[in-house]
């Protein structure tokens, strides 16, 4: 997360929604009304995210571009640093206390943050993604038809037909061209990313259309064709002036880099990261081969090589009829696994999945969780959403992928993104409670992904062998993402590099491939590490845990204790388990 409004959108649902389910102790409500601080100024600068988190007031605005706020948000957030300094020297309770150092560590990271970027880079403004997004967000079907209103004024003031407001495409390009005026030595976006900005663009602006026309909304049609006409004007814009200007190297500046990787929990520096990642994806290399063997030989496959076997059985795709039915099949499985070996208690409500449009997956290629709709859930939870594809790369060769849609994988994804996953770990937030500060502020990368990885592997033993093969397949990723991503902005290894060790030696399909080499160059550098390493310091945690509990230890314990917690970053969940839970045992 690069600063406030970069928060992952499906933690804060949970944190906001949770009210409806869970009785509030009176430390967590002091700690939320702290907290509600900073969820004012992100509702100040970027009313649509506010809006999403269930800001009340904030429907129908959007985010002002019609002046540089760079000053003013810092000093915003030194002034709520302040204040929770002084509270911080007047407060009691010992957890208000740890929460109010929450507060204060996140508002200065995002000072920090956007005080990188400001002075490495002039702004590069993807509008046509964020349209979609807000689009798809506003007509969510979770989210109250009176709500979902709100959007026909947001497109009118994004199109300047509201009285007031300029076309946001004219503001943005204001903007940009404001600050490279201001310092011709800042760094342009990577061209990779405009490049595949522009290629998206298409799926976007008819995906919008598709959700309008499927939506109860009237009156929305003039807006859309005045966005359409812009959103077209400014990509070519982008492609005539911006697209010069892009770096050709994909490279951060170090203090990017290193801002990146703290900002998502990774603790240590780049090169042990390499380090202990190279020896990990060595030793699941060894593991894959022994199972790929076994499944081999279970399959009369001749070559027993992981790599081979691994490309024989994604060859067993699935009829596009079929994809959901099987996934669904196949969390129930779970499901009956992870009651009977007692591995973590489960709701007796169901999960949902469901396949992502084309739109969704030229925006966000990689199936992910889709948090439900904020204050005001009456019952509704997250979405496993199952991406097949990603828009064509810079040539124009569609890439689709083969990696989501044959019967090995769907063990290993729908563990991670479902149960006892991603969809888990946000339905006990919800059902259980924690605080704001605890579940949103004190959140990295680091432990979200480090606990579906880890959900991963708790499930794996029990899976036939085929799943077994790609539940060690796909941790073997994650160790490849976490040498590769630092490798690659170390410029150790170049993105070619990348796809053809992802393909090769992984066994992703090309399009999978190059949307992670996407990935460590401009969707989300430095993130990528983030589950290997989450997925060690937890399975460090347990070891600690087992360790001073013998034979007391009990599995589905400690995973209700560390869901229970919140998603706190691997040292205060440490803590945690070993002053709460272990002296509990």
């Amino acid at each position: 997360m690069k600063s406030l409004k970069s928060l992952s959108l499906a933690v804060v649902a949970i944190v906001v929604a949770q009210a409806a389910f869970a009785a509030e102790p009176a430390w967590i409500a002091r700690s939320n009304e702290n907290s509600r601080l900073l969820l004012q100024l992100m509702a100040k600068y970027s009313p649509e995210s506010a809006t999403r988190i269930g800001v009340d007031g904030y429907e129908e605005k959007i985010a002002d571009l019609s002046r540089d706020k760079f000053d003013a948000e810092q000093a915003d957030y030194r002034a709520v640093i302040e204040q929770y300094r002084q509270r911080l020297a007047t407060e009691q309770d010992s957890k208000v206390k740890q929460d109010l150092e929450i507060l204060i560590g996140a508002a200065q990271d995002s000072i920090t943050s956007n005080a990188l970027e400001r002075k490495y880079f002039f702004p590069f403004i993807d509008l046509t993604s964020m349209l979609f997004g807000v689009t798809r967000a506003t007509l969510d079907p979770r989210v109250p038809a009176a709500q979902q209103k709100s959007l026909l004024v947001r497109l009118r003031k994004y199109a300047g037909l509201e009285r007031g407001f300029k076309p946001v495409t004219e503001l943005a390009r204001e903007r940009t061209l404001e600050r490279i005026k201001a310092d011709d030595k800042l760094l342009g976006p990577y061209r990779g990313e405009v490049e595949q900005a522009l290629n998206s663009a298409p799926a976007l602006i008819s995906g919008m259309r598709e959700l309008l026309v499927k939506s109860k909304l009237k009156g929305w049609e003039r807006s859309y064709a005045a966005l359409t006409r812009q959103l077209i004007d400014y990509n070519s814009w982008l492609k005539s002036d911006i697209l010069p200007r892009a770096r050709t190297d994909s490279r951060l500046p170090p203090e990017v880099y290193a801002d990146n990787l703290r900002q998502v929990g990774v603790d240590i520096p780049p090169e042990e990261l390499i380090s202990r990642a190279l020896i990990a994806f060595a030793e699941l290399r060894v593991e894959m081969s022994i199972t790929a063997a076994q499944v081999a030989k279970e399959n009369g496959l001749k070559d027993r090589d992981y790599r081979a076997v691994i490309r024989q059985l994604k060859l067993q795709q699935i009829a596009p009829s079929d994809v959901l039915p099987l996934y669904k099949q196949r969390l129930a499985e779970i499901e009956a696994i992870i009651r009977k070996e007692d591995i973590v208690s489960l709701p007796d409500r169901a999960a949902s999945i469901r396949v992502a449009t084309a739109a969704e997956n030229a925006q966000q290629p990689a199936p992910h969780m889709s948090p439900p709709r904020l204050i005001g859930n009456t019952g509704e939870y997250g979405e496993f959403v199952l991406t097949t594809g990603m828009s064509p790369d810079a040539s124009g060769k569609s890439l689709a992928f083969d990696d989501f849609t044959h019967p090995a994988i769907t063990w290993t994804l729908t563990a991670h993104e479902a149960r006892p996953g991603h969809e888990l770990q946000f339905a006990k937030m919800i059902e259980s409670g924690v605080s704001i500060a605890r579940a949103v502020f004190a959140f990295n990368s680091v432990n979200a992904e480090g606990w579906a990885l880890y959900a991963e592997a708790e499930v794996q033993p029990y899976e036939p062998a085929d799943g077994q093969l790609f539940t060690l397949m796909m941790r073997a990723h994650r160790a490849a993402r976490a040498f590769l991503d630092p490798m690659v902005n170390l410029g150790q290894i170049a993105p070619d590099g990348v796809k053809a060790f992802l393909m090769n030696e992984v066994g992703l399909s090309e399009g999978m491939a190059a949307q992670e080499v996407q990935r460590y160059t401009f969707r989300a550098p430095g993130q990528a590490t983030s589950y290997f390493y989450g997925y060690q310091r937890l399975m460090e945690t347990r070891q600690r845990a087992q360790l001073a509990l013998g034979g007391k230890f009990d599995r589905k314990a400690f995973n209700d204790f560390v869901l229970a917690q919140g998603l706190l970053p691997p040292d205060l969940l440490r803590q945690a388990v070993m002053t709460e839970f272990v002296p509990s045992r």
